[in-house]
Formats: C-alpha cells, structure tokens, sequence
C-alpha cells in the first residue's frame, strides 16, 4: 500500500459538502484507507485574484493503486462534482481540485503527472493544510513544516469544524 497525500480546493457551492463526499467517493474508487484529514482552511484565490476566496484541505490515503489508476481517479471524482477541465480558465473558479501532492517516495515526470508535485513549495494554500497532518514528511528533502515556514501565510485562515 502507498502513502498518499492529495490537495483538495474549491470555491464554487457548497465547498466544504463536496469535500466530504469527494474524499467518500475517492476512498470507494480507489480501494484507499484515509489516514488523516485536515481541517479545512479559507485561502485567497492564486493566479487569477478576481474571484471568491477558495476552501482547501489536505488528506493522507493508502491506496494499491498506482499513481496513474489514482489520477484517473481523481479526474472522475472531480468530473463528478461538475469539473470540466476542458471549459475552465487556468487558475480559475472550480467546484472541486483534486491534486497529487506525493505519492510515497515516489518521483515522477510524465507529461500528464509529475511527482512529487512540482509547486508544492510555492503554495501556502496547500502547505497550511499538509503541515497539519503529515508535518515531519520529506519531500523533495523538504520537511513539510519547513516548507511551510519558508512562505507567506496571510490571508490564510483555519475554518472551524463543520460537525
């Protein structure tokens, strides 16, 4: 089984609903056990400002599928919760982002999946969340931690549980 961390964002209805059934429906296709489940953070929009704030979390799986099969996945689950990758603007408003974070040890470069993913150090949205359940993890030889400490946090906030 590999230890996965997955990047789950949104700003478009009922944000932090569709996390719960995401995550359901991703455990169910992809035979995976959830490990952790972070809170879920408000966070500015990045690339494209001129939008409502986004709602992100992260989760750690294990999962036997390999990390082509949990793209797939991950791609049907978002296409689910009425994502078209096709029709949306780079960076801009989304009912569900799902994103690969790591996948074990692994690296990777293909052209439709890189691991460990390539931003990660860059995105405080999704550093916030990561740093709450797997703080220790290396990857790239960055501790998660670090990496969060190594960027800007503001406007990031940490929402109250919902149940």
């Amino acid at each position: 089984m590999a230890s996965v961390l997955i990047a789950l964002g949104g700003n478009v209805g009922d944000v932090r609903a569709t996390f719960a059934k995401a995550i359901a429906h991703i455990c169910g296709m992809a035979q995976a056990a959830l490990i952790a489940r972070s809170s879920d953070y408000a966070t500015p929009p990045w690339g494209d400002e001129e939008q409502a704030p986004f709602i992100n979390a992260c989760i750690e799986i294990e999962t036997g599928l390999d990390p082509h099969a949990l793209l797939f996945v991950l791609q049907k689950v978002e296409q689910k919760f009425g994502r078209t990758r096709d029709k949306e603007r780079r960076w801009g408003p989304r009912t569900l982002d799902l994103d690969m974070i790591a996948y074990d040890d692994v690296s990777l470069q293909k052209p439709d999946l890189t691991l460990p993913h390539p931003r990660l150090f860059e995105r405080a949205f999704v550093l916030a969340p990561l740093a709450e359940i797997a703080p220790d993890r290396v990857i790239s030889g960055i501790p998660v931690r670090d990496g969060l400490a190594s960027v800007s946090t503001q406007g990031i906030e940490r929402l109250p549980d919902t149940g």
